[in-house]
């Protein structure tokens, strides 16, 4: 793993993504709850397009954006990455606490920015707490992140089938947030936003305070320091 190369990948993303999400911040928050025109034409939208066998699956989806399915895929993430069973269990307490610090750090701004969602007879599922960023969205994204991490440094040259299902899955619980009613796309864009910001700062910081023997290897490895074999598959 070169540790410099990550670091300075995952603290450009991470400075980017921030720098949008703040923007749209203000841009709601001036607003005062008020949606923008994207966010109207999109609520219309799904208000006539709504078949109940499309509704059934989008309530399908988005259920998997929160609770138990979320944090059991980022411990089978941890236990992914690891190479040793101790390596394996900080994986998963990294992972965990990235994802429920993001959670508490999303919930946070929620509350700051204070924005009501869409009118409630529009709901086609349950919903509670302001609307900005959209919960489900800031927590589908970061467990997507982490299993993506887990499946690059497991399988830096393949398993693309499963990075394409993961990410579809991500976009997929957002968008459903939208489609059923409970937020507009701008809280959901938001949560997007919020995720990889928070992501890459955990990774950014991760890599660069971790000790060298918990990374896996590569070429900022010490000169003449045996490497411990990569995981197959």
């Amino acid at each position: 793993m070169n540790r410099k190369r990550v670091t300075e990948f995952a603290g450009s993303a991470a400075l980017g993504a921030w720098v949008a999400f703040g923007a749209l911040a203000l841009v709601v928050s001036g607003r005062h709850g008020v949606p923008l025109a994207l966010d109207r034409a999109l609520h219309a939208w799904s208000l006539g397009h709504r078949p109940d066998m499309a509704v059934a699956v989008a309530r399908g989806i988005t259920v998997t954006g929160t609770g138990l399915v979320p944090y059991t895929l980022v411990v089978l993430a941890g236990l992914l990455t690891g190479r040793t069973a101790r390596h394996r269990l900080g994986a998963v307490l990294l992972g965990v606490l990235c994802l429920a610090l993001g959670q508490t750090a999303r919930y946070a701004v929620m509350e700051l920015v204070a924005r009501p969602r869409p009118p409630e007879q529009d709901w086609q599922t349950h919903a509670s707490g302001w609307s900005f960023p959209s919960g489900h969205s800031t927590t589908a994204a970061l467990t997507a992140g982490l299993v993506l991490l887990a499946l690059a440094v497991r399988a830096p040259h393949g398993r693309w089938g499963w990075r394409a299902t993961v990410g579809c899955w991500a976009l997929a619980v957002g968008l459903t947030r939208v489609y059923l009613g409970v937020h507009w796309f701008t809280d959901v864009l938001g949560g997007w936003l919020f995720a990889v910001g928070w992501l890459g700062v955990w990774v950014c910081v991760t890599a660069r305070l971790l000790p060298r023997r918990w990374l896996p290897p590569g070429p900022d490895a010490p000169a003449g320091a045996p490497d411990l074999p990569a995981p197959t598959g």
